[in-house]
């Protein structure tokens, strides 16, 4: 691992005190730093947290936010819980699919009443269509 890698995650640890029960931020630190926790980031997060690298991978593999690998494309996040498949979370899921999207089913993204909800990056749209979905996605670029 590139020594500035290291750096970053040794950083992130620092951040939270070496702290194990901050591992869930620790990883989202990592995570937006350098684009995936891949295997040497966990091993060197338990190695700075006194904890097993299966504690790691345990929590990385259980939670979808973390990756082992950089993702190629943003991922759309759609939210497929009832209350948005009520108002063609379905559909919408269909149309981002044939316009190439990188599509990661939630099950609720707390916004039941402006559904259907999805996520681009860290931003919130409600009442989505594939046309405000596709204009996000410009503007992460």
């Amino acid at each position: 691992m590139a020594h500035s890698k290291t750096s970053a995650i040794e950083a992130a640890c620092a951040r939270h005190n070496h702290r194990a029960d901050a591992l869930i931020e620790i990883l989202h630190d990592v995570q937006h730093a350098q684009g995936c926790i891949d295997d040497e980031a966990a091993r060197v997060i338990a190695d700075k947290l006194n904890l097993s690298r299966a504690d790691v991978q345990g929590v990385r593999s259980f939670y979808t936010d973390f990756t082992a690998e950089a993702r190629r494309k943003t991922p759309v996040k759609i939210c497929r819980a009832e209350a948005c498949q009520a108002v063609g979370s379905d559909k919408l899921a269909a149309a981002l699919e044939t316009a190439g999207h990188d599509l990661e089913t939630i099950f609720c993204l707390g916004n039941c009443a402006l559904g259907p909800a999805v996520m681009v990056e860290d931003r919130l749209i409600g009442r989505a269509t594939a046309e405000r979905v596709a204009a996000q996605m410009e503007r992460t670029k």
